[in-house]
């Protein structure tokens, strides 16, 4: 990319810039550009296949991209590998949890910090404290087989396990799915707590009244492209997305 390139991206924590990915023949990001600032709440909507989870993948540098660019506070991740978007403070919290389950949650949580190189006993220390303080649950059952968690606890360790690495930026894809309504009613309420405590989060959720509620901005996508953006409450009084996400 030029100098002349770069002095014109806007410095965005995260900034999609008309991007478009394949799988095989089958198109799944059509031209969408998307940004979260430091501090935001962002969240993504839409029916299942609209290209939500792609977003993120690719974003991790888990996807390839045939056309566009991806910026990490300006610089040009497109084509990086995974543990350099790791290593510019983003965290991805995937679909289904993924804990190890035969590990017990104090593992699962110093898993967490394999991508952070050079982080000291100390350091590990202080972050599991941290999330113990944010997740009292985890520290109750330290010693418990992940697998042998409830839903909405596993769904915990897994976010805890995203923030051993003391991200910037915090990726949750689908955090809420699954999990009885008061757990998913707990989930969000910690979504607001990472956010206060200095996080930046971009959010895919079906619960599009839940995810909206708690967002500074969102976006809709269909069929892989961007067809409606605005803040949280806008989009939230938006007779389309009422309609088509929430049922009324």
């Amino acid at each position: 990319m030029s100098d002349t390139r770069q002095a014109n991206v806007k410095r965005h924590l995260l900034d999609i810039q008309h991007l478009t990915v394949y799988y095989g023949y089958v198109q799944a990001l059509e031209d969408i550009s998307i940004h979260v600032d430091e501090g935001e709440i962002v969240t993504l909507i839409g029916a299942n296949g609209a290209g939500k989870t792609t977003t993120l993948m690719s974003v991790s540098g888990l996807t390839e991209k045939a056309e566009g660019h991806i910026f990490i506070d300006g610089q040009d991740v497109t084509r990086a590998a995974p543990d350099r978007v790791v290593r510019l403070g983003v965290s991805h919290v995937p679909e289904g949890r993924k804990i190890f389950p035969q590990l017990t949650v104090y593992e699962n949580l110093i898993a967490g910090t394999f991508g952070k190189k050079g982080i000291t006993k100390g350091e590990i220390a202080n972050l599991i404290e941290r999330n113990y303080d944010l997740f009292p649950r985890l520290k109750e059952r330290a010693g418990q087989a992940g697998g042998s968690l409830s839903g909405g606890e596993q769904q915990m360790l897994a976010i805890a396990r995203g923030l051993m690495m003391d991200p910037r930026l915090i990726m949750l894809d689908e955090p809420s799915l699954g999990l009885a309504p008061i757990v998913v009613e707990e989930i969000f309420e910690l979504i607001e707590t990472i956010r206060k405590q200095g996080k930046t989060v971009l959010l895919i959720e079906q619960n599009a009244s839940a995810a909206l509620a708690v967002a500074d901005r969102g976006y809709v996508l269909e069929t892989g492209r961007v067809t409606l953006t605005g803040t949280g409450k806008e989009l939230l009084a938006n007779p389309e997305v009422r309609k088509a996400y929430l049922g009324m």
